[in-house]
């Protein structure tokens, strides 16, 4: 699968995509990335990428004209069009179901946005999704590229050593992840849990399916929720 992002802070994304499990998976030919300075494709003399925004206000607005270029740049290389993300914080929140889905796709463009946002018409012309990491605000899209990345990546065939580990993770049938341990058996006074140690799966398993409902119910229950199924009724 080939990312494709688009910034103004090309080395920030660098750092994130290229280390740990998304490096290797880079190494390994499973994952490729390819980071565009939009700065690049910027026909400003001074390679600007921003201006005031119209009607007033703080802050200023990427334009169009590098964002736009820089974009079909990619298309035309790919020869097709390109599934086309931008991190916004005015948008649906991205969820592990949405990981998923993206993950089918052969290429994806992500676009970073900064300083007070994207010119309007540019988006309109390229996005094709728009993804919120979280009901806040970071100071550019970067960091949530780095996010929707990873957790796309983590869907991808060939790209976690083991492949059980994506199935089992929080968020998988709609629960938090069941606590876990690891060795030494006792430290600072706490044991680890005795049916752990017991070689016995399928009490294991039940464990753990039943540590996940509790966390869930506990931390999340808005979660538990969204699985209820309807009264009679409704």
């Amino acid at each position: 699968m080939k990312f494709y992002v688009l910034t103004i802070f090309p080395e920030m994304v660098e750092t994130m995509l290229r280390t740990s499990i998304l490096g290797r998976a880079e190494k390994n030919g499973i994952l490729e990335f390819d980071v565009r300075n939009i700065r690049d494709y910027s026909l400003d003399k001074h390679k600007k990428t921003d201006d005031y925004p119209y009607g007033g206000g703080a802050g200023m607005v990427m334009t169009p004209q590098p964002v736009f270029d820089a974009h079909q740049a990619i298309v035309r290389e790919e020869g097709h069009p390109v599934r086309t993300i931008y991190l916004t914080p005015a948008a649906k929140v991205f969820t592990q179901k949405d990981a998923k889905a993206f993950a089918k796709e052969e290429e994806l463009i992500l676009l970073c946005g900064h300083y007070e946002g994207v010119d309007q018409r540019v988006l309109d012309a390229i996005v094709t999704d728009y993804v919120s990491i979280g009901d806040y605000v970071v100071t550019g899209g970067e960091i949530a590229a780095g996010v929707v990345v990873d957790a796309i990546s983590r869907m991808v065939p060939g790209v976690l050593t083991n492949e059980s580990s994506a199935e089992e993770e929080s968020f998988e049938g709609g629960l938090l992840e069941y606590p876990q341990y690891t060795r030494p058996e006792i430290w600072n006074d706490v044991k680890v849990p005795e049916i752990l140690l017991s070689g016995d799966h399928a009490k294991v398993d039940a464990w753990r399916k039943e540590q996940s409902l509790l966390r869930t119910r506990e931390i999340r229950p808005d979660l538990l929720k969204k699985e209820a199924p309807p009264s009679h009724g409704e």
